[in-house]
């Protein structure tokens, strides 16, 4: 993904699309998330994204490694997957301040470089909306994951109404994936979750930031899901 406050794009790295690489928004994330996720009150989301998780985990996606801060202590591993560079550069130095092991390593959605049922849990957090193929991320996600294990998922997603689903679906089709690397502002996650074979759990609609005038990235949902 994604948009402003959100993760990194994630696409399919191979002969057809080429390297994941945005060095603009790279940059701009970069710079501006930290702040993004203090004012806009992602910080609080992440922390509950990630909270009670244990075991070996992997973060799909992981950006300049935001979430690190919040992985509770009975994490024995995460393994955070990042495609592109720069990126996974400044994944690398969160890794060194994380309370938990962390190991970042490149990667895409579409083919995780993991064996099947290697991690206790999953997570991802504002990524799926820019990942080139979401059945087969979430498919891989799913291989990941050992039976029972759980997947925790954060993202921006198609918004309630239907003037600013219009609006979603024309920036969509236009200029937005070319300004965010890839991002879509309104996917219907929850139901392709579902549609991948996982069990859900719990989730909830937000909008970020609660106040104010929304912008096509507002609509928010925070939840869980197990695989069977």
């Amino acid at each position: 993904m994604t948009a402003p406050g959100g993760s990194t794009p994630f696409h399919r790295e191979d002969s057809r699309r080429g390297p994941v690489h945005h060095p603009l928004f790279a940059r701009y994330y970069a710079r501006f998330a930290p702040a993004l996720d203090e004012r806009a009150g992602l910080g609080a989301h992440r922390a509950e994204l990630l909270a009670g998780l244990s075991g070996r985990v992997i973060e799909v996606g992981a950006g300049s490694g935001l979430n690190f801060a919040h992985c509770p202590a009975d994490v024995r591993e995460l393994v955070a997957v990042e495609p592109e560079p720069r990126l996974r550069r400044s994944a690398e130095e969160a890794a060194r301040r994380a309370a938990v092991p962390v190991t970042v390593v490149p990667g895409v959605a579409e083919a995780l470089p993991a064996e099947d049922g290697e991690f206790d849990a999953a997570v991802v957090s504002l990524v799926l909306c820019s990942v080139g193929d979401p059945a087969r991320a979430l498919a891989e996600l799913r291989r990941v994951l050992r039976p029972g294990g759980e997947l925790r998922f954060y993202e921006h997603v198609r918004a309630g109404a239907r003037t600013a689903v219009l609006l979603q679906r024309a920036l969509d089709r236009t200029v937005w994936p070319r300004l965010f690397g890839g991002c879509h502002t309104g996917r219907d996650t929850v139901a392709a979750i579902t549609a991948a074979g996982f069990a859900p759990l719990s989730h909830r609609r937000l909008r970020v930031p609660p106040g104010g005038v929304p912008t096509p990235v507002s609509a928010h949902v925070l939840g869980r899901a197990r695989r069977p």
